[in-house]
This record gives C-alpha cells, sequence and structure tokens, in this order.
C-alpha cells in the first residue's frame, strides 16, 4: 500500500522566491529512489503561508530509506552562501503529515 508524506512549511512572503529556487535546484533529486512514486510542491493561492511539499512512496521503508539516503546528504551538502556558510532555512516552520493509501482513481485512458 502506498504512502503520502506531505510537508507544510510555513514561508513569509519574502522567502517564497529562495523557497522555489532551492526546490528548482535540486529538481528530480528524488526520482530514480527506490520506492518513489510522485513529487509535487503545492505554493498557497490564497488564505495561508503554507507551501505543502508532496511525495507518494510505494511503503514506508522506501521513505526512510530516502529520508536516512539521499534527502540527508542533500540537506548537508546543499546551497551555502559566501565564506561556506549554510544558508537560513526559507521556511520558519515545518510539520511532516503521514497518510496511508485506502482508496484512488485516475483519468479513464481514451479507447
Amino acid at each position: 500500500m502506498s504512502v503520502v508524506k506531505i510537508n507544510v512549511l510555513t514561508v513569509p512572503d519574502e522567502q517564497r522566491e529562495t523557497l522555489e529556487k532551492r526546490f528548482a535546484h535540486r529538481a528530480h533529486t528524488v526520482d530514480s529512489s527506490d520506492g518513489f512514486e510522485w513529487f509535487e510542491l503545492l505554493r498557497p493561492v490564497e488564505g495561508t503561508d503554507q507551501y505543502l511539499v508532496y511525495t507518494r512512496w510505494r511503503d514506508e521503508e522506501s521513505f526512510k530509506a530516502w529520508m536516512e539516503g539521499p534527502m540527508k546528504a542533500a540537506h548537508q551538502g546543499g546551497d551555502h552562501a559566501e565564506g561556506g556558510e549554510r544558508p537560513k532555512p526559507a521556511a520558519s516552520a515545518s510539520t511532516l503529515w503521514s497518510f496511508e493509501v485506502v482508496q484512488q482513481s485516475g483519468p479513464k485512458a481514451a479507447e
């Protein structure tokens, strides 16, 4: 059964562009991870300052393996400011939501 992980990032208006550039810089780094199924970065449109980082995985073990390997390495390496300092996070807060997929649907294939 697939699992969905949604990282809820609170991002002040002045940091939105920074956050999106950082994700663009790391685009597709998760794509080849074993068990990875889907990624989306969702920008808030109105009424909130929270971005949603949606990932879908074959199972919990696949997600945990990515967290302990490639994701950890990406966040430890990453972009550095002048002088080799790590830049400040673009998000002011982060919460991880976890779900199991119990039903799904998609568009019918064209005949």
